[in-house]
């Protein structure tokens, strides 16, 4: 049997793990006001604020964890088995969650969530690079991270549907399911690599594998084997640098959104767990519309004839430039509807450039090495979400978020300052390139 674009059934099965990853880490958000005031009916809503953002913290350091484990993982195990372990381990924490009634068994179930649901990225990142030729890869990459923005829009939307009928016990487990059910066409579909896979056809297999390294400067081109350093050879590198430092500069303002949409909305505006499903998805159309707006863009500047070096610095330069004025006006957002609209354009910027920005390690480095640097620049960047997370509940006494939101703006400038001054001429670096370090 063979199917014909094969890759393309790869990227939407990994677009439907991502999807079910935001689900799984929004439920405790969206189901917070609540399940506050059962677990805890004697604190005021500023003790559990700090709870929610304690619990949070640990997620991401989880996360952050996650990221350099499931790197490697990935890269010894392969991107099949990967998968099923990463996938397999968040969705028994979700439901695990059910039985939480404290801060440290809800850290624990959250700690234990965030490191297997970092699986997905490197994962993600090495399916990319294992699955699409160069000219793809971006297409491919918003593909993935429009996963995520589904996840945003219909996770408030299911949340608040399933609290009408079920307690957040049942919520938790039910929502963990999903991620199990996942993993059985996922097994079925994703039998080996598109070099030896049964089911890819021989013109595919071609496509995928001659298009693999970039050779718009006439450079031989290869698939897997390009260069591949050690830790430390890779860590030497200024490029290394440039895609860690900024995935680490970008990556918090996503989880500024991510974590506080629903607190933000509640002590802003009022809301309720319904009236926040009723709102807090509109950002997440923005954020779908940027990764796919991202990855066609980049995808037709390299059909063009550009090289990857300026299709890369134009598309995460112009991500950061659409977030730096609607972070700046969020300071003084004074309605619910232009609260979120201003969300929305922000998100759209971020997935414009991240997309690219996470392409930067399959960019330099030879297969082997993609899911490692990947990794690396994951960790960094949940570190640095970990950091405002935990600055949020201080930053924002008295519910004025302008503090925040002016650092987001900050980091917005120092992520594209990081590809500019830091990565150099995008293209794939070799062991015995001397000038390019």
């Amino acid at each position: 049997m063979k199917i014909a674009g094969l890759r393309w059934w790869v990227v939407t099965l990994v677009a439907i793990a991502t999807i079910i990853n935001y689900i799984d880490r929004g439920t405790l958000g969206y189901l917070w006001p609540d399940m506050a005031t059962e677990i805890w009916p004697d604190k005021s809503a500023d003790e559990t604020k700090q709870y929610y953002a304690t619990i949070s913290v640990v997620f991401v350091f989880s996360y952050a964890l996650g990221q350099t484990i499931f790197g490697k993982l990935f890269d010894w195990v392969g991107t099949r088995l990967g998968f099923v372990m990463s996938i397999g381990v968040w969705s028994l924490a979700t439901a695990l969650h059910a039985v939480a009634n404290s801060v440290l068994t809800f850290s624990l179930f959250r700690g234990i969530l965030g490191v297997a649901e970092a699986g997905n990225w490197p994962g993600a990142t090495k399916a990319n690079a294992e699955w699409f030729p160069v000219q793809e890869r971006a297409l491919a990459q918003g593909i993935f991270n429009s996963g995520a923005a589904i996840g945003g829009i219909v996770s408030p939307l299911i949340i608040a549907f399933l609290s009408v009928h079920f307690s957040w016990h049942a919520i938790f487990i039910l929502v963990g399911l999903v991620g199990l059910v996942w993993l059985i066409p996922w097994w079925i579909l994703m039998k080996s690599d598109p070099e030896t896979h049964p089911w890819i056809t021989p013109a595919e297999r071609e496509f995928i594998l001659t298009g693999q390294r970039d050779d718009s400067n006439a450079k031989e081109v290869v698939r897997q084997e390009g260069y591949n350093p050690t830790t430390g050879q890779m860590l030497s590198r200024r490029q290394s640098w440039g895609a860690i430092l900024s995935a680490a500069f970008i990556d918090p303002i996503w989880w500024l959104f991510v974590f506080w949409i629903p607190i933000y909305l509640s002590e802003s505006f009022g809301f309720n767990v319904k009236e926040i499903g009723l709102y807090a998805w509109v950002p997440y159309v923005g954020a779908m519309l940027g990764a796919w707006f991202g990855g066609l863009l980049a995808q037709n500047r390299l059909a063009s004839g550009w090289s990857v070096n300026a299709t890369r610095k134009l598309t995460i330069t112009l991500g950061g430039l659409l977030m730096l004025p609607a972070l700046l006006a969020m300071s003084v957002a004074a309605t619910p509807v232009l609260a979120v609209l201003l969300m929305a354009v922000i998100l759209f910027g971020f997935q414009t450039a991240i997309g690219n920005i996470q392409t930067l390690p399959s960019d330099f480095y030879g297969g082997k090495s993609v899911g490692s640097l990947a990794g690396y620049a994951g960790t960094a960047a949940k570190l640095g979400a970990a950091a405002l997370t935990y600055l949020v509940p201080w930053l924002t006494q008295g519910g004025n978020y302008a503090p925040a939101f002016l650092i987001g703006a900050a980091l917005a400038i120092l992520s594209m300052a990081s590809v500019w001054f830091l990565c150099g001429n995008i293209e794939p670096l070799e062991a015995e390139t001397k000038a390019s370090q």
